[in-house]
């Protein structure tokens, strides 16, 4: 036990002065996967200590190390120790088998504690630091947030406690000792096991947790304060009971029943999808309201973003609902595919997260929609990681360098991993992607480990060579597939030709071919699915059944199908069944809608209908961007009319949708959703964000003055019986769904009678999905109805930040004319804590995300983000980089405004005092 803090500064021998931490001598250092090198020194055990005050908070750490290096001559001296530290770690003192070192005995950086003259074999060391979590508006180790401390360590933010070596392949045995003032902290948390509790003089307590399982440091956590709890019991299929425990503070404690819902239907999913059971008896989720990522699954004691957490009818919308259900399911299967068997270095992050995204995915698709689950995924994979691919912050999966590893939490990491995932389940079937998770387990855990063991252990268990899949984790960018067809009427067979390349991106020219699985189909004249005889190379023929996998792997092959008695429509990479940019040669409007209206497969009725919507899109923007001069919304309507607005075969076809009882609403929903803006403009040269948008507006406007009928009906036919209480379940969601996409579509029509019907609905709803949704149409409408319902929405929810946060990010997104202003004002509102992420992420990424205000053509709007950027880089790094990625995309845009925002990253990246985080993201989007 360590001893009080004020005994700690009487101990003469400590001499701050000589432990003043010199400025770094260089930039900020490159990190690159090929560099990789094992630990010196492994740890078996780390036993600390925290005493936890208002002013200092002192962190004694003992480890017990063991040497990692090969056997050395006798009286050969021993490799360095370099411990991982930050600036504001105040080392106090450190010992080496039980003797005290000097200053001179060590040397200690801005970054690093390195130790020498080590002692042979086994050993410890103690290492006591102070810190000043109040202080701490980074957010990484351990800080307060409502009063409260708690901690987020990924991906290195454990070396902000105490000095250690701060990397995912160092696993040990930890156990933790907390204390603090019990009036202020009677809730002591920890991971693992609670073996001990006890109060002390002075109104203080502690506690001490256990945790069985060896961890890297990252996934540490402790948690302080004055918390209530609400509590559940599981019973495994083993019959183990295990205590599932949320603590949230006393006010928020109603609002916890979904994610504990959630947290039992994750369980149970894991039983039955993988035989994976929970291993502890005690399961623990904090919600907390300061918090830079969504959610940590450090192990037994999962740290939330509040957001993520708390729900209720009148606070939280459906999608909150969804994500809730996701994020805990994503933090939970952590504990298998994260926790258990972890990674080698954080250049292997896509191994637990790709994974663990995909096994979210197919949870949330098993509880609710598949098809709509699907689509929901593909459309955020092309509107951003897909943008993503083509820009300067292109990578790999896998990426090969780093400056700041926080950087690197992206979505080519995280859902384009996912997809990649994806391909094993496509290629190997349910059983066969089961049989590889089950040897990954059995040879791996416990241990830290890369992708190539992943994909090793997918291969062997079923017997199969997946090396041009291998491809997928190194090369950055997004394969392009070209497909042409033929068919031989008198042969009777069908020909599919594909071709791929992957064009090239920073640091890759030259790309390999991948391994592209191609689920597909083809359809009769009747638009039933036909039979599938594929022709093998050596002539014999495989039957695939009505839907089959062809594995593409070359730069280019050719697929021959027999029997095919009709030409058929085709219908490839069914569910998205690779990430990819498809291109059919020769694909008509009349096969785009035969199969929108005939498709088995969901997800490719609603692309057929997007084809449709963006080959429309594209060429109403080509004719308004060559009339060239002003581009409000009355001259591209006039310019778009010109070009020949809407055919009547597009609303023919989006009336059908809407007609068809057969079909879920949610389906629909998104069926007549027209492509998003940052998806288009990946087809385009030099865009114009506010010329685009005016387009889309055109083309939601003539749909909704033809569809006017369809669309009132769903509304009056989707409302909820009066005195229905709110439910989160497939059924109502696809109700509130469609109804709120026509009220949307019906909205852009701008008359009185509906804005005045939209105010109504927004004073009468009964739920925050119908109120937000309300709101968020009106909030594109500029005039007196606008105005009442935020200052209505504000009074309702002054004292709930999270829906707060709603109000920010929908003014902020807002592409009513002039809201630059509106924002900027915004910064100085009482709902507005800069030091707060989510605050931060709501007001400024959500105006990045207006396509009219953000990218206004006075520079005004890029100006505002860069003042943004750099005041909050002053106070949290990783917030200030999410950030500046508004400004990576510049080169897709017209000259005007790539000049406008590159002299923005030029300005960021000479500010005096520039973090890494930002420093590495704004230098890269110059390059």
């Amino acid at each position: 036990m360590a001893a009080p803090v004020e005994e700690m500064e009487e101990i003469p021998e400590i001499q701050h002065e000589e432990h003043k931490i010199p400025p770094h001598p260089t930039g900020p250092q490159q990190k690159f996967r090929k560099d990789y090198a094992p630990p010196p020194y492994t740890i078996s055990t780390v036993h600390l200590d925290f005493v936890l005050g208002e002013e200092t908070t002192t962190v004694t750490s003992r480890l017990h190390l063991l040497p990692n290096y090969g056997a050395l001559a006798e009286g050969a001296s021993r490799p360095a120790l370099p411990l991982d530290g930050r600036k504001d770690v105040k080392l106090v003192r450190v010992s080496v088998g039980g003797t005290q070192l000097s200053a001179g005995q060590y040397e200690l950086s801005e970054k690093l504690l390195t130790l020498k003259d080590l002692p042979a074999g086994e050993f410890d060391i103690e290492v006591v630091t102070e810190i000043r979590p109040q202080d701490n508006s980074l957010l990484e180790g351990l800080y307060k947030s409502s009063g409260n401390f708690c901690t987020q360590c990924e991906a290195e933010g454990f070396r902000g406690i105490t000095f250690f070596l701060d990397r995912p392949d160092v696993m040990a045995k930890y156990t933790t000792r907390i204390e603090a003032d019990e009036g202020a902290y009677p809730v002591l948390l920890g991971n693992g096991n609670l073996k001990e509790t006890g109060k002390m003089e002075g109104g203080r307590h502690f506690a001490v947790w256990e945790d069985p399982f060896p961890k890297p440091c990252y996934l540490f956590a402790l948690v302080a304060g004055k918390l209530s709890m609400k509590e559940r019991t599981y019973t495994t299929c083993s019959g183990r009971n295990v205590a599932l425990r949320i603590f949230v503070q006393e006010e928020n404690l109603c609002k916890v029943d979904h994610a504990l819902d959630s947290l039992v239907k994750s369980m149970k999913w894991d039983e039955d999808t993988f035989g994976l059971e929970y291993d502890l008896d005690l399961f623990n989720i904090v919600a907390v309201d300061d918090f830079n990522m969504g959610a940590m699954e450090n192990k037994s004691l999962n740290i939330f973003n509040s957001r993520l957490v708390l729900a209720s009818p009148q606070t939280a919308t459906d999608l909150d609902y969804s994500r809730i259900e996701g994020v805990v399911g994503h933090e939970y299967f952590h504990n298998w595919t994260g926790n258990r068997v972890t990674c080698r270095d954080w250049f292997q992050l896509t191994l637990k997260e790709g994974l663990t995204v995909f096994r979210d995915q197919e949870f949330t698709a098993d509880m609710n929609s598949r098809p709509v689950k699907r689509i929901e995924d593909v459309m955020m994979l092309r509107s951003s990681q897909f943008t993503e691919d083509a820009g300067p912050m292109a990578h790999p999966i896998r990426p090969e360098s780093y400056i700041k590893m926080d950087n690197f939490y992206t979505l080519t990491v995280y859902e384009k991993g996912s997809e990649v995932v994806r391909l094993y389940d496509t290629l190997l079937g349910k059983e066969g992607f089961r049989k590889g998770m089950e040897l990954y387990f059995k040879r791996h855990d416990g241990h830290a480990v890369t992708c190539d063991d992943f994909l090793a252990a997918m291969a062997d268990a079923n017997n199969v060579n997946l090396d041009t899949l291998g491809r997928w984790y190194s090369q950055a960018g997004t394969p392009h597939l070209h497909v042409s067809t033929s068919y031989d009427a008198a042969a009777k067979t069908y020909t599919l030709t594909c071709k791929q390349h992957t064009p090239p991106s920073p640091g890759q020219d030259n790309k390999l071919p991948v391994l592209i699985p191609i689920k597909m189909g083809l359809l009769g004249p009747d638009g039933a699915d036909m039979p599938l005889r594929l022709r093998g190379t050596d002539g014999s023929v495989q039957d695939l059944g009505t839907t089959g996998v062809l594995r593409f792997e070359e730069a280019e092959t050719s697929f021959v199908f027999e029997g095919v008695e009709v030409e058929p429509v085709p219908s490839l990479l069914r569910g998205f069944s690779a990430p990819v940019k498809m291109e059919v040669e020769g694909q008509t409007d009349e096969q785009l809608l035969f199969l929108l209206a005939h498709d088995s497969d969901p997800f490719n009725r609603w692309e057929a209908g997007q084809r449709l919507s963006k080959k429309l899109l594209l060429k109403l923007y080509a004719a308004a961007a060559a009339a060239g001069g002003a581009h409000n919304s009355q001259a591209v309507a006039e310019r778009c009319t010109a070009a020949g607005g809407v055919p009547e075969a597009m609303v023919s076809a989006f009336r059908s949708v809407l007609s068809d009882k057969d079909l879920d609403g949610s389906f629909k929903s998104m069926a007549v959703s027209l492509p998003t803006g940052n998806e288009l403009l990946d087809a385009l040269q030099g865009g114009d964000p506010p010329l685009l948008h005016h387009v889309r507006m055109y083309v939601v406007k003539q749909l909704a003055l033809q569809l006017r009928p369809e669309l009132e009906t769903l509304v009056k036919s989707n409302d909820d019986p009066a005195g229905e209480p709110y439910h989160f379940n497939a059924a109502a969601c696809a109700r509130r769904a469609i109804k709120n996409r026509c009220l949307a579509m019906l909205s852009s029509l701008e008359e009185p009678e509906i804005t005045s019907m939209l105010l109504d609905r927004f004073k009468a709803a009964t739920n925050m999905t119908d109120e937000i949704a309300a709101l968020s149409c009106l909030v594109e409408l500029a005039g007196p109805e606008r105005d009442t319902a935020l200052a209505a929405f504000y009074d309702k929810f002054r004292n709930e930040p999270l829906v707060l946060l709603k109000w920010l990010g929908l003014q902020a997104t807002s592409n009513a004319p002039g809201n630059v202003s509106l924002v900027k004002s915004l910064v100085d509102h009482p709902a507005f804590n800069v030091t707060n992420p989510n605050n931060c992420y709501s007001l400024f990424l959500g105006f990045g995300r207006s396509p009219v205000n953000f990218h206004a053509a006075d520079g005004s709007g890029y100006a505002f983000m860069g003042d943004a950027v750099l005041r909050v880089d002053g106070i949290n790094h990783q917030v200030a980089a999410r950030m500046v990625s508004a400004f990576t995309t510049w080169r897709q845009y017209d000259t005007e405004r790539q000049a406008m925002m590159r002299a923005q990253l030029e300005r960021i990246v000479a500010h005096p005092g520039l973090s890494e985080n930002v420093f590495e993201i704004a230098s890269k989007s110059l390059k």
